[in-house]
């Protein structure tokens, strides 16, 4: 399915000046006098494409560049050089229209008048957006049973729990059914039950065409709500792609762990080539280490039954927090075949559109 371009960016780049100012009170006044800076380079020419429907994880380190560019496609930020239009619209051109597109909802920081019950708050969010009141009727609706707003609407916000303002944060960031949605950790310090009913509304938000930038250290958000992963280090995109893909270039070792009806022979390998072998608690446990592209669980569970039989087994897959920290690290960037992975901006169908 291709779909619609919501988000497109080319080469967009961001560069601060930064001030050389030596420590101390005589360093400030020699930078008074004879003021010396440079310039850092927080995101380096990112093409980045999100069509509608989309929900994208864009992740990195901290100091990646992922907050820049979300202050880019909102237009807090101007940006130094490289082309941007969100809903068609230059957004630091015109942040009333582009206001109007999107909806921003930053995991620490409330859009409710504190003061205010919710539903005074939501109503003053109706004005601003100039709302019509059926629709106003049936957004509100949909919240609650998506989100379970009504019992929130009589409450204070400064007396809501956590969970409890999250659920009426988002309820404000999407009232005026925004086309594209920027979120900023917005399942930090939820429960359980809080995290997973966030989780579930944010997939129906994606369902009903709403495009998602999603910016977590969260693997449970990124699991649950994306299908595409965008890395983000240093500034520049190392990889743009299918969840999967990222998958199968840090995530192909798989662990073998096997039961043995005797004792496994000390220092006697398996005989497969690229296998590691270690002993478990007792050495009728045995766990074997190999690569899904090369070898089949089959193949070594075979290997090893020639010389013991198999009494039990089981087998461990890689998770996505061991992949998304690999990524992190930089492995990604070294892998071969990833630089082909990095989605071109103008064809997020190639690069997993939902």
């Amino acid at each position: 399915m291709t779909s619609t371009p919501l988000i497109h960016a080319r080469g967009l780049t961001k560069t601060f000046r930064m001030p050389d100012k030596p420590p101390g009170l005589a360093g400030s006044l020699r930078h008074l006098v004879r003021p010396r800076h440079h310039e850092r380079t927080a995101v380096d020419g990112v093409d980045l494409t999100i069509g509608a429907g989309e929900a994208v994880a864009y992740v990195g380190p901290n100091g990646a560049g992922k907050s820049t560019t979300v202050k880019l496609l909102t237009g807090i930020l101007h940006p130094t050089s490289g082309q941007v239009q969100v809903c068609g619209v230059v957004p630091h051109r015109d942040r009333h229209r582009n206001a109007r597109n999107i909806g921003v909802l930053f995991g620490q920081r409330s859009q409710l008048w504190w003061d205010l019950q919710v539903r005074d708050s939501l109503a003053l969010l109706r004005d601003i957006h100039r709302i019509p009141q059926q629709r106003y009727a049936q957004r509100l609706a949909e919240f609650d049973d998506l989100l379970g707003l009504g019992e929130l609407l009589p409450v204070v916000a400064r007396r809501l729990s956590l969970g409890q303002r999250m659920r009426a944060d988002l309820a404000a960031a999407l009232l005026h059914s925004p086309r594209v949605v920027f979120l900023d950790e917005p399942t930090i310090g939820l429960d359980i039950i809080a995290r997973q009913t966030v989780r579930d509304f944010l997939r129906a938000q994606c369902q009903a065409g709403t495009a998602l930038l999603l910016t977590t250290h969260d693997i449970g958000d990124i699991e649950q709500v994306c299908r595409r992963l965008v890395v983000l280090d240093g500034g520049r995109v190392i990889f743009d792609g299918p969840m999967e893909s990222v998958r199968q270039m840090l995530a192909r070792d798989r662990t073998l762990h096997l039961c043995l009806d005797r004792d496994w022979p000390a220092g006697l390998d398996v005989g497969l080539p690229g296998t590691r072998v270690a002993l478990g608690e007792s050495p009728r446990q045995l766990s074997i280490t190999f690569d899904r592209d090369r070898l089949g669980a089959g193949e070594v569970v075979s290997a090893v039954s020639a010389v013991v039989e198999v009494v039990d087994l089981r087998i461990d897959e890689p998770s996505l927090e061991d992949v998304v920290r690999r990524a992190y690290a930089g492995e990604l960037s070294r892998t071969p075949g990833a630089a082909g992975a990095v989605g071109s901006a103008g064809t997020p169908g190639a690069v997993g559109a939902r």
